[in-house]
């Protein structure tokens, strides 16, 4: 059974899925009926942040050409850049490993942002039907979902949701945060 969180709502993983030990991240989305004369590419990011609310090093940015965490297990892995986004489903996705996530990362952030956004005059006011969810990998069952609602005409960049470790157990929030100035202006928050 799938929880369905509104913005601001958290819940803990342990609770609704106990012993959950490896998930996948699915992010998804779709482009409104617009012609801005140039293709829309959105692209996913995970920001492994610490006690500190910032990333422990450059390395705990995991993008497209940062696919995986600087632990030796890899705990956190990025399948790859969708260009298009084009089809059904999940559009990127990242791997996580909630047991072998180092305890010194104590919030995971996850990001999307429009690629090159302001020199295509592209904004998240033209993408619709915008989700993210954590799936049980070993099972393939939906666990949590949020499906950005509101309409973000200006915002560039987008904070979907975070997973954060709490007295020993890992916890969801569903944020829906938008920023104008694209994936730059959440590098320059974290570090």
């Amino acid at each position: 059974m799938t929880i369905t969180l509104t913005k601001g709502e958290r819940i803990s993983l342990d609770k609704v899925a106990p012993g959950l030990s490896e998930v996948f991240v699915g992010m998804g989305w779709d482009v409104k009926a617009t012609d801005t004369g140039r293709d829309f590419d959105l692209d996913s990011s995970i920001f492994l942040l610490g006690a500190n609310e910032k990333m422990l090093s450059d390395a705990h940015f995991i993008y497209y050409n940062n696919l995986t965490s600087p632990d030796t297990d890899k705990s956190v892995q990025h399948t790859g850049d969708n260009l298009t986004g084009a089809g059904e489903g999940d559009d990127e996705t990242i791997k996580i490993n909630l047991k072998k996530v180092p305890t010194e990362i104590q919030k995971i952030v996850i990001a999307v942002t429009i690629h090159e956004a302001l020199e295509r005059e592209q904004n998240f006011g033209q993408v619709q039907n915008a989700f993210v969810r954590i799936v049980n990998s070993q099972t393939s069952e939906e666990i949590v979902r949020y499906d950005l609602a509101e309409d973000y005409s200006t915002e560039t960049s987008m904070i979907m949701a975070e997973l954060y470790s709490k007295d020993g157990e890992w916890r969801v929030k569903a944020v829906g945060s938008g920023y104008q100035k694209g994936l730059q202006a959440l590098l320059d928050g974290y570090k």
